[in-house]
C-alpha cells in the first residue's frame, strides 16, 4: 500500500550517533542480502543478535527511529519498513538494548509491514495501523525459543 506521508523534521546528530546509524544501516542491509529477506532466515538472525540484551527503552528506540530516517529519509517513507525496522533495532542493539522487531499480516488487501516496539508500544508507527495486522515473526530482548505467531 501506497500512500502520502509527512516525515518529521530532521534531527541535529552527533557525529557518534551519525556513525552508528550509518552503520546501523550497512548492517541492515548485510543482513537482509545475506538472508534474502526470508522471514524464517531474518528472524533466526535477529534472534541471534539480540541475545543477550536489555530491552530499549520507548525513548531509546524512538530515537534510534529518528536517527536513520533522518540519515536515510528514504527508509522513512511506508515501503521499506523491513530495512528500518531492522536498522533501528541494530541501532539499538550497538547501545546493548534491542526493542522487540515485529512483521506481520492483514488482509485484505495482503498486506505485510515491519516495525519494531518499546515498552509495548510501536515506534514511529500510527498504533491504531499496527493494530490492523496480524504479527507473524517477532524477535524481542532475550529471546531464545521460536514466537511465530506470538
Amino acid at each position: 500500500m501506497s500512500s502520502i506521508m509527512a516525515l518529521p523534521p530532521p534531527i541535529r546528530l552527533t557525529v557518534a550517533e551519525r556513525v552508528r546509524g550509518l552503520a546501523a544501516l550497512g548492517a541492515a542491509r548485510l543482513v537482509l542480502a545475506r538472508t534474502r529477506s526470508r522471514p524464517d532466515s531474518l528472524e533466526r538472525a535477529l534472534r541471534g543478535y539480540a541475545a543477550g540484551a536489555r530491552p530499549a527503552g520507548l525513548p531509546e528506540a524512538e530515537r534510534a527511529w529518528k536517527v536513520i530516517i533522518t540519515i536515510s529519509p528514504r527508509c522513512g517513507g511506508d515501503t521499506q519498513c523491513l530495512i528500518r525496522s531492522v536498522a533501528v533495532a541494530l541501532y539499538c542493539r550497538a547501545g546493548g538494548t534491542w526493542p522487540t522487531w515485529r512483521t506481520g499480516m492483514r488482509y485484505p488487501p495482503m498486506q505485510s509491514h515491519a516495525w519494531v516496539e518499546a515498552g509495548g508500544r510501536p515506534v514511529g508507527e500510527d498504533a491504531r495501523n499496527i493494530a490492523t495486522y496480524t504479527p507473524a515473526f517477532s524477535v524481542a530482548a532475550e529471546s531464545t525459543s521460536n514466537t511465530n505467531g506470538a
